[in-house]
């Protein structure tokens, strides 16, 4: 099948290369001349158009690029081809680029995905998927190149809506962490044996296993950023207001985010606001 991948990031490149390895010809589009430069080092061809593509995957920051490439795509597909985006986005963005591709017949798959770019690396993404149910059908063996977990959700933008459901729970959960860990170190609990009792603990979820092992030698490399992390909850809290769901939980959340961007920790890892409520504990964030 040919395939034309436009964005290459931390999570479009190995799902661009998952798509080669499986015997598929893709082709790349991305920005960043250093991200193409790795995508030509991982054996993908760089083109600029979408050619002759069956299929066109798209892997976006924000709204703003989701519009501007369902733009093109509506336009400029080939007559027959299919549209996959990855993207976290808004519901209603989602919805308007739909349209348009509903008009030039261009058939529209959104296709969120759930984990890191490690566990991009490795496939094992958990795919959301919404859109024409026979599409989905059709296209579940390129889908499973990325991925062993998948749920159809709907016709519409229920796979946006679940992304951001997802999301909220992982920004809680992160809230969750820095108000118990800070608890315990003002109280006198080691760091490091505290890990390794909600290791083994109930509360011990797959991200908080996960996460474990780094956060536990106060490391905040990152694989989704605090500013990455804002603008996720950002469309959370903007889903919410139209639908007239309080959060209030997710909005105090976002505040601890906004802190952590605003004391230099926005470009660490989101699990970075652990260090606000250290500091305003009065604790050691090392």
């Amino acid at each position: 099948m040919k395939i034309h991948v436009i964005g290459v990031g931390k999570m479009g490149l190995p799902m661009a290369r998952h798509l080669l390895a499986a015997g598929h010809a893709v082709t790349v589009e991305d920005p960043s001349a250093e991200r193409l430069a790795l995508a030509r080092d991982a054996g993908l061809q760089v083109a600029d158009g979408l050619g002759a593509a069956e299929v066109v995957v798209s892997s976006l920051p924000h709204d703003g690029a989701l519009l501007a490439v369902g733009e093109r795509v509506a336009a400029h597909a080939a007559k027959g081809a299919a549209w996959v985006d990855t993207s976290t986005v808004s519901p209603g963005a989602s919805a308007c680029v739909a349209m348009a591709c509903e008009k030039t017949g261009v058939q529209h798959l959104r296709c969120t995905v759930s984990g890191n770019n490690h566990m991009a690396e490795a496939a094992q993404l958990t795919v959301m998927a919404s859109g024409p149910k026979a599409l989905h059908e059709q296209l579940l063996p390129l889908l499973r190149c990325w991925g062993p977990n998948h749920f159809w959700l709907g016709d519409a933008e229920q796979a946006r809506l679940m992304k951001l459901v997802v999301n909220l729970m992982i920004a809680q959960t992160s809230a969750m962490l820095a108000e118990a860990l800070s608890l315990g170190q003002k109280g006198g609990l080691a760091w490091e044996d505290m890990w390794r009792v909600i290791g083994a603990s109930a509360v011990a979820s797959p991200i908080v296993k996960a996460k474990s092992v780094q956060l536990s030698q106060h490391d905040y490399t990152p694989t989704f950023t605090v500013g990455q992390m804002n603008k996720d909850i950002d469309l959370i809290l903007g889903e919410a207001a139209r639908l007239q769901v309080p959060l209030t939980q997710t909005a105090a959340t976002r505040q601890l985010m906004a802190a952590a961007q605003a004391q230099g920790d926005g470009d660490l890892d989101y699990a970075a606001i652990i260090r606000v409520v250290q500091r305003a504990a009065g604790l050691n964030t090392d």
